[in-house]
């Protein structure tokens, strides 16, 4: 090599080398960091004791809210599910003592209703049919808990109160029918098998979509982890979603909704002629939107100008409605339609979840109804008593931020694996879900809580589904229906919660039984 490009090549080595620095520190500013591995999931618990007086008799309890680590195939940790767990402890034998686990729906909600309105130890007090006032609120023993006839277990799903994915999953993993239901299916065998209650008397009780859930539930713990189950207890109740939903060209909502609009309409005091027994009443409702309104509607655009004419003065003596808007509904009124039209004139807005509930109007030519008022009216008081409750006295760190309502939107996945029905996919359905249960445990129990007011899950439509399980007439038998004058949470209402903890404590005992004595008693 000669001497000049000798030194012309030497040149670019100490340019490049001298640039070398500059270089790696623009790579190294273009780099992503890498994040470091988030630490393993960690099991706690918070335990507190207790006592509390039901029916005279004083119970001591341990709380404890702790979770339990979920894990896939391969071993590796999917998410905290976290729960509060009330168990007595002057019970030296749980094998006999029975244990509930309890929760709401949404899907994507917390346990707190269930908790702190119904059966837990402690509830908030909330106005009957109105807003419950700003804080301060106020908590009080709660002499309706089921404390006293099981253990209670309050599971919170993933992505709700402080559960949480883990590991490399996220929230929306666990979002779906099926996927809820195996994680939840994972939940409870883990927790019976550490605190040794194979023995016990075993039941779920699930409000709105936790009875959809339940039914799912009941059959995969029956398939998969071979556990019978005592009994079901179902909280306003909907097992086929295509029920509460106004599709084009589906009249069967319109047919099942009635009765309860008729109800609504009753309490509302805005009917012509207003029967003074609201049984007798919701009898006839019952009778016309299955034979006279049903017909009518099975016939389509055929229904004559006459018909429809009639059809709609008979509507409007049961809806309240006028036949002006009946018939410029073409017969259907929709749920949200229902409750904007029902009290216009009065400027309210009627509650979906408990049509007792009424709030103003903004949009006073607004078509659907644009919030629920009875939604509003608790959901403060819940979330800040809970708040406090658990931390306060169940001795929660209180840096943990507890998820009352999931946003699971659109991102909740509602194929259902299991579905056994011939034909297209429709909207999902865990009645056959149910039906595998009940047939592969035939002493399995289900009692059905109907509130006459509920807008989100009528009551006809429930008996409805109850009549079309095509269960054998034994079998029949296991299935129990309670009615409430109240809404989809008939325990904001008193008399109603001191009537749902009865009902529900006379099937937990009767469940609980020996099957010896479940025969005998038949």
């Amino acid at each position: 090599m000669n001497q000049p490009h000798r030194v012309v090549l030497l040149t670019g080595m100490l340019l490049a080398w001298a640039a070398a620095p500059s270089i790696l520190r623009a790579q190294e500013k273009d780099a992503k960091p890498v994040e470091a591995p988030a630490p393993p999931p960690k099991e706690e618990s918070f335990a507190t004791d207790h006592t509390i007086k039901i029916n005279g008799q004083t119970i001591p309890y341990r709380a404890t809210v702790a979770n339990i680590i979920l894990k896939d195939e391969k071993g590796e940790p999917t998410a905290t599910l976290y729960y509060t767990a009330y168990t007595r402890t002057d019970v030296k034998d749980t094998s006999q003592r029975p244990l509930a686990f309890l929760y709401n729906g949404g899907p994507g909600s917390s346990s707190i209703w269930l908790h702190m309105g119904a059966f837990g130890p402690r509830r908030v007090l909330t106005a009957d049919a109105a807003p419950t006032p700003p804080a301060p609120y106020r908590l009080t023993d709660n002499a309706y808990s089921l404390l006293d006839k099981a253990d209670l277990v309050f599971i919170d799903p993933v992505g709700t109160g402080f559960s949480r994915a883990a590991g490399k999953a996220k929230d929306k993993d666990f979002w779906g029918v099926d996927e809820d239901v195996k994680s939840l299916a994972q939940f409870v065998s883990a927790y019976v098998g550490r605190n040794d209650r194979w023995n016990s008397p075993k039941f779920l009780i699930g409000e709105s979509y936790g009875t959809f859930r339940s039914a799912a539930l009941a059959d995969h713990l029956r398939e998969h982890e071979s556990m019978d189950l005592n009994g079901i207890v179902m909280i306003s109740t909907v097992l086929d979603l295509g029920m509460i939903s106004f599709h084009t060209g589906e009249d069967l909502p319109y047919v099942l909704y009635l009765p309860t609009y008729a109800a609504t309409a009753w309490y509302h005091k805005v009917l012509k002629e207003r029967p003074e027994d609201l049984p007798a009443f919701l009898a006839e409702a019952k009778q016309f939107a299955a034979t006279e309104y049903a017909a009518a509607l099975l016939k389509g655009a055929n229904l004559s100008s006459a018909e429809k004419t009639a059809l709609a003065r008979k509507l409007s003596r049961f809806t309240g409605l006028s036949e002006n808007y009946l018939l410029d509904a073409n017969l259907r009124v929709k749920l949200p339609q229902f409750m904007q039209e029902l009290q216009r004139k009065r400027g309210l807005a009627t509650g979906r979840l408990d049509a007792r509930f009424s709030g103003p109007i903004y949009d006073l030519l607004s078509e659907y109804a644009e919030y629920d008022p009875q939604d509003t009216a608790v959901s403060g008081a819940f979330t800040a008593a809970f708040n406090t409750y658990i931390r306060e006295e169940l001795k929660v760190a209180p840096d943990k931020s507890y998820q009352v309502m999931a946003n699971v939107g659109h991102d909740w996945e509602w194929k259902h694996a299991a579905n056994r029905e011939y034909g297209f996919p429709g909207a999902p359905s865990v009645e056959g879900d149910l039906v595998s249960a009940m047939i592969s445990n035939p002493h399995l129990q289900v009692q059905v809580e109907n509130g006459f007011y509920d807008l989100a899950t009528p009551f006809f439509g429930t008996e409805y589904t109850m009549d079309h399980l095509g269960l054998p007439e034994k079998l029949r038998a296991n299935i129990h229906l309670e009615y409430y004058d109240a809404g989809h949470m008939m325990y904001l209402r008193e008399p109603d919660l001191a009537k749902l903890k009865a009902n529900v404590a006379a099937f937990i005992d009767a469940a609980s039984k020996p099957a010896s004595s479940q025969q005998e008693a038949h």
